[in-house]
Parts: structure tokens; C-alpha cells; sequence
């Protein structure tokens, strides 16, 4: 993915414009259903393109990038981040123009959706409920909702329709044109202002393997017709928010099937759902960044070297993928994942660093997660706030003694020495000591040979890296 500054420059005009008018009660909206996902500098950018509309309505006036930095107090980086979550969330629809000698972009402000339209939504109501919590999430449909008609029992409706008060006069009652049509509808070139349905979050069914899918339920007798446009739409969110694949995906089914052969999907929301809270000691999905934010990549695009090569890969691969490539595609295990998603979530590590972490820890550890280690580290990265994976090998290779003692404190201790230890040191393979000598004591067992050790080392991992 191409940095910010290849997207987007100070110089670069832009003109805001929306699909429709935008109410006052959007505001409560966005900030309490959707700020809690995408945070107060996203909900800045965005109150600040509406208040810019506002002046003239559909459409305002020109504006560069430079002048909204000013305006938000924020760096390019942060605006261009900040876009990239409106638009993931339905929130903003971006259009570019290349010219000779400047870009323009049209910012295009969606409305949110609806209240109900938020909290049936299957997949935003389920981060937000996982985001506040159940007692803030009632607290937040109590907000939205308010007791349903039924003040109306015992009364009799005398509404009266619109014949029943109007009449339409014959055209021999009044002169006629023939060129009225035109003026009927909107001038060349302009539309009535109005406001279009919000639309919801939909991923992408090419994302799944519904091949697969189908093929495991065909052998279950489910007819084809059952897969209608609205379940496979459901079904490709609800693989997106639980992470379950086709296989897993097919028993889901199944279990919404009813005796009409049809997927009841609110059946099938459920089932996902269960599903998930079984494997995931009934916890619900958060809504996280999938790999590194853009603007904390710092690998050369193209990479230069092996180490930008593999900055670069740590950096554009999600934790949950790069389990995956350590194991050549094994199921991470349920307690890795838990390590990882604790790490994350808890310590606010960014997904490069955490891959990072995975390297130095599973490669210090013959290939295992320990927990208290991998925390003591991530805790010691957090304090240190390491954003970047290339700031996390730096301080990795600077505090790798400390790191071995660390180690060793997890060790289980024999009671009584009974020789002298050898260690034979594995390190990965972007870890070099640049730093200067560290005090010779000839007594330390953590002095070996770093460039024999490398060698070693590389010889060892070229099946490794195979699987990458």
C-alpha cells in the first residue's frame, strides 16, 4: 500500500459535497454510536467537512489540504488515516482528479445510519456492544428509542384522505401550456436538494469461498435457491465479523436451515454468534485495525533491503495471518490467539509490533507463546510507546540482555547447579547488535560469537522462511 504522501499533499485542492441534506440529529449519532469505533480525530474530520458544507449546501468552496491541517491541528498522516476510516465505514465517499500540475479531490459526506438501521445491523452493534460494554450499550438504545404507540387503544381513526378534501380541476377550467412539463422539473445541470438512504456495511462475498460452501452443503441436501442474494450477503459479514471460514461456516448454516429449506438469518446471526462466544469464552469481536495503520509503516516501498523486505511484510499482515505462516497454515491454537488479542487490546500495541513480539518471543522460546514472558515484554514496548516494527527490532536488539534475564526468570530453577549451562542463542534474523561492546566478563554466559550464531542461525531457519 502506497504511503500517505504518495495519496495525498498540502497543495492538493479539495471541495466537500453530500448526498442529501444532513439532519441535526445526525450528530447524536455519529458521536455516540459511531465515535466509540472510529474515534474523536475521525468524528473531527468529519464534523469539520459538514460545518464547511453547511455554508452552501450541497456543495462548498474550495479548500486545500494545507488550510484543513490548520483548521484540525493535525498532520497529513492523521487527516489521510483518519478518511481512510470514514470511508471504510460508509461515512465518506472519496473522488480524485489528476491534473497537470495539482490534484483535486471531492470529499463526499454519506448521512449515518439510522438508529434502528445501526442496531440491527449485524455487525456495527456488535463491535459497539464489545466497545461500551452492556451497561453503556442499554444505555445507548434507551437513547435512541422511546416507548412504542399505545396511547391509541380505544380510539377511533377519522384521518380523512386527500380526496376527501381536495378536488382536481379539468384542464378546460384553466389555460393550459404545452411547454409547463419543463418547468416542472429542476434547471439543467442542478437536482433538489433531498436525502438518500444511508447505506449499511456490506463486505465484499468475494472474500469468502462460497464454493467450498456450497459444495459442503450440497452434500447435505440443501437446495441451491437457498442461498439467496440477502443470505450470502449475511453470510460474507458474518465471516468478516467472526473470522469463521466455509467449513466452519457450513454447521452455522445448517443449524438456521428451517423445515421450508430456507436460512432464517436472523438464525443464522445467532448461531454465528454462539458460535463465536463458545470459542471465545463469550467474548464478542472487536473492531481493530487488520494490519499496521499506513502512516506507522516505515519500510521503503519497494523494500530495498532483506530487512525492509521483511519490515515490510510484518507490517502489511495481520497477527492472525502471520500465526498462520509461522505454523505453513496450521490453525493458530485458541491460547495463542487469546496471548495475541490480550496483547493488542490491553497493552494498545500496533499489529507490527505485536508481529514483531511473535518472532523474538516463539524464537527465544523454541517456538512457543509464553504468556508471562511475551506480556512482560509487550508491557516494557508499551511504556517505551513503540509504534513501528522497526523501532520494536531496534529496542529488541538494545535490551536483549534484559530480555534473557527475563527468560530466565521463567525458567524453573534445579535446586542445585550441576554444571555450568550452555545456551546456544537464537535470535531472529533481523536482530544484529549495534550497540557497542558490552563489558567482557569472562565469567557470562550471555557472551557467545553474534556472527557465528548468525550463521547458524540462517542455516536453521531456511525452512522457515520457506513457509512465509
Amino acid at each position: 500500500m502506497a504511503n500517505h504522501w504518495q495519496e495525498l499533499l498540502p497543495v492538493d485542492q479539495y471541495v466537500v459535497s453530500s448526498s442529501g441534506i444532513l439532519h441535526e440529529y445526525d450528530r447524536k449519532v455519529l458521536t455516540f454510536l459511531y465515535q466509540p469505533l472510529i474515534g474523536p480525530v475521525c468524528l473531527s474530520l468529519y464534523m469539520t467537512l459538514w460545518t464547511e458544507l453547511e455554508e452552501n449546501r450541497l456543495w462548498s468552496a474550495p479548500m486545500s489540504h494545507h488550510g484543513l491541517m490548520s483548521i484540525l491541528d493535525m498532520n497529513l498522516k492523521d487527516i489521510y488515516h483518519a478518511r481512510l476510516k470514514l470511508e471504510a465505514m460508509g461515512l465518506l465517499k472519496t473522488y480524485v482528479k489528476n491534473g497537470d500540475e495539482q490534484r483535486s479531490f471531492i470529499y463526499s459526506l454519506q448521512p449515518p445510519l439510522t438508529p434502528e438501521q445501526f442496531f440491527l445491523d449485524g455487525i456495527l452493534n456488535i463491535y459497539l456492544y464489545r466497545k461500551v460494554g452492556k451497561n453503556q450499550f442499554a444505555r445507548l438504545k434507551r437513547f435512541f428509542s422511546d416507548k412504542a404507540a399505545g396511547h391509541q387503544k380505544g380510539y377511533e381513526e377519522v384521518t380523512r384522505a386527500f380526496p376527501d378534501v381536495f378536488s382536481s380541476m379539468s384542464p378546460d377550467a384553466y389555460q393550459y401550456h404545452s411547454d409547463t412539463g419543463p418547468d416542472l422539473e429542476p434547471d439543467n445541470g442542478q437536482v433538489f436538494i433531498g436525502r438518500k438512504e444511508p447505506s449499511e456495511i456490506q463486505i465484499e462475498p468475494a472474500n469468502f469461498n462460497f464454493e467450498l460452501l456450497s459444495a459442503g452443503l450440497k452434500e447435505s441436501l440443501v437446495p441451491n435457491k437457498a442461498m439467496t442474494v440477502k443470505v450470502r450477503e449475511a453470510i460474507s459479514n458474518l465471516s468478516f465479523l467472526y473470522g469463521i471460514d466455509a467449513i466452519q461456516m457450513k454447521n452455522i448454516v445448517l443449524s438456521a436451515l428451517t423445515a421450508e429449506n430456507d436460512i432464517d438469518i436472523e438464525e443464522l446471526r445467532k448461531a454465528a454468534r454462539d458460535w463465536y462466544q463458545f470459542e471465545h469464552q463469550d467474548q464478542l469481536p472487536q473492531l481493530i485495525d487488520r494490519m499496521q495503520p499506513v502512516q506507522l509503516r516505515g519500510a521503503a516501498d519497494p523494500p530495498k533491503t532483506k530487512e525492509d523486505e521483511l519490515i515490510y511484510y510484518l507490517e502489511t499482515t495481520s497477527p492472525r495471518q502471520y500465526l498462520l505462516d509461522l505454523s505453513e497454515g496450521a490453525s493458530p491454537s485458541k491460547t495463542d490467539l487469546q496471548i495475541i488479542e490480550d496483547v493488542m487490546f490491553k497493552q494498545k500495541l500496533q499489529p507490527g509490533v505485536v508481529n514483531v513480539l511473535i518472532e523474538y518471543v516463539m524464537l527465544k522460546t523454541d517456538m512457543k507463546l509464553n504468556k508471562g514472558y511475551i506480556d512482560k515484554i509487550a508491557g516494557h514496548w508499551a511504556r517505551k510507546q513503540i509504534k513501528t516494527a522497526k523501532d520494536a527490532m531496534e529496542l529488541a536488539k538494545k535490551e536483549h540482555r534484559q530480555y534473557l534475564q527475563w527468560a530466565e526468570e521463567k525458567k524453573t530453577r534445579p535446586a542445585a547447579s550441576k554444571g555450568k549451562t550452555i545456551r546456544k542463542e537464537v535470535l531472529p534474523d533481523w536482530f544484529e547488535q549495534k550497540a557497542g561492546p558490552a563489558p567482557i566478563d569472562n565469567n557470562n554466559e550471555d557472551d557467545f560469537d553474534f556472527e557465528q550464531e548468525k550463521k547458524k542461525l540462517e542455516e536453521e531457519l531456511k525452512e522457515f522462511k520457506q513457509g512465509r
